[in-house]
Formats: C-alpha cells, sequence, structure tokens
C-alpha cells in the first residue's frame, strides 16, 4: 500500500488507460522502506517525456538497493530490492566484459549508472539471460547458490540496503520476482534507468536533471506569486 501511494502523484495514468484493468503488482521491498524523491521524479519524468519509447522499464536504485519495473504503459508492475556491484562506483572499466570473473579486479566490480537499452540474448556461460548492458556485461538475474558463504539471499530478505553490494556487476532479484515481473516484461526487451552513486545526475540523466530544474524554478515562481 505505502509502495502505490508513493507513486500516486506520478502522471501515469492517461484518459485512455483510466479505463484499463488493474495491473496486479508484486511488491518484496522490506516492510517501511521507502522510495526516494528521486526514484518517484524520475519513472514521472520517464512517462511524461515517453523517453522509454513504449517500451517497459525500470528505475534501480543501488543507494536504496531497489528495483522498480513499469510495463510499456508507465504503470508499475512491481519493485523488489537487488543485490549489485560490489565497488561503489559508476564506471565501466575498458575490456571488462572480455574478462573471467575471477579476473575482474575488486575496484571494478562496478554497476554502471545511465540509460540502457537491454534485452534478453545468449550468454557464454549461463544461457540466454536478460542485458541490461551487452557492453559491460550486466545483466539482471535470479539469486544462485552456488556459493553459500555470500549468503545473498539472505541479503536480498535484509531489510538494511548496506549488505546488498556482493555481486561482480551484475544485478540480482529473488527468483520469485525475476520470474513473475522481470522476464515477462522485459521478454521483448526495455530501458533500464540506473541512479549513479556518485556521479551526478546533470552527468547520468541530462535531460531528466534539465527538466527536474526548470520545474522547481517554475513551482518557485508560482510559490513566489502566491505570497503577494
Amino acid at each position: 500500500m505505502a509502495l502505490m501511494l508513493a507513486f500516486t502523484n506520478i502522471d501515469v495514468a492517461s484518459a485512455r488507460q483510466a479505463d484499463a484493468p488493474p495491473v496486479a503488482t508484486v511488491d518484496e521491498l522490506p516492510q517501511g522502506q521507502e522510495v526516494s524523491s528521486t526514484v518517484i521524479e524520475l519513472a514521472g519524468w520517464v512517462v511524461a517525456s515517453k523517453d522509454n519509447q513504449g517500451y517497459p522499464f525500470a528505475v534501480i536504485d543501488k543507494a536504496a538497493a531497489q528495483i522498480l519495473v513499469f510495463g510499456g504503459d508507465g504503470r508499475l508492475r512491481g519493485a523488489a530490492p537487488g543485490l549489485f556491484g560490489s565497488a561503489v562506483g559508476d564506471h565501466t572499466a575498458p575490456g571488462i566484459a572480455g574478462l573471467a570473473l575471477r579476473e575482474i579486479p575488486g575496484r571494478d566490480r562496478t554497476t554502471p549508472a545511465g540509460r540502457f537499452i537491454g534485452g534478453f540474448g545468449p550468454s557464454i556461460d549461463a544461457g540466454r539471460v536478460l542485458w541490461v548492458d551487452y557492453e559491460s556485461a550486466v545483466s539482471i538475474h535470479p539469486t544462485a547458490t552456488g556459493v553459500p558463504a555470500e549468503k545473498r539471499a539472505e541479503r536480498l530478505a535484509s531489510p538494511s540496503p548496506d549488505d546488498n553490494r556482493i555481486t561482480h556487476g551484475c544485478i540480482n532479484v529473488s527468483p520469485t520476482f525475476y520470474e513473475q515481473i522481470i522476464s515477462p516484461t522485459f521478454d521483448k526487451g526495455g530501458v533500464f534507468y540506473v541512479l549513479p552513486d556518485k556521479d551526478s545526475l546533470a552527468e547520468t540523466f541530462p535531460e531528466f536533471a534539465q527538466g527536474r530544474a526548470t520545474t522547481q524554478r517554475d513551482d518557485g515562481k508560482r510559490k513566489r506569486s502566491a505570497r503577494r
């Protein structure tokens, strides 16, 4: 309920969608965990500007360890915690896609920030995967149990995002969320917006940042006028 209320201010439902049947959503976020205003504003901007070009999209907040998935119509499909690269940073190291996991230096185990157009495709060692960014070899996949000491399932279940940095750069979600939301929603591809750790929003999403600044200036002018 709290998650749905957080998105009541997004201009997602257009007039032609008003009579559309409701979409069942899956909310796996820890109880009481909030969604940031930046995520809400970015999702609203994507829909209002049609930056997703009608494709489903996800807004991914590394700092909060959250993944929010929207259909091509802009309606929320699901939200869940995620696991991300163990290194804090937004860069992609040159040539990293050609390295074996054990060869990736710790400092380069980042989940890059930015806008990515991705989709399902083959991989060398994991079969068919959902590539977020093929060039940097970053994909979304369900948590694996291959290394019990990493406790990836337990990290996902933890109410704090502080222990969610464990991967080599890929994004992990629960098997249930992957099967129910990720896989069917992005079956034909989609757009992924990954918020930065260190880089500014203006560097990462310049058009969004520009529109946001304009809106804030306009709001300030209206407020000043109201006080006269």
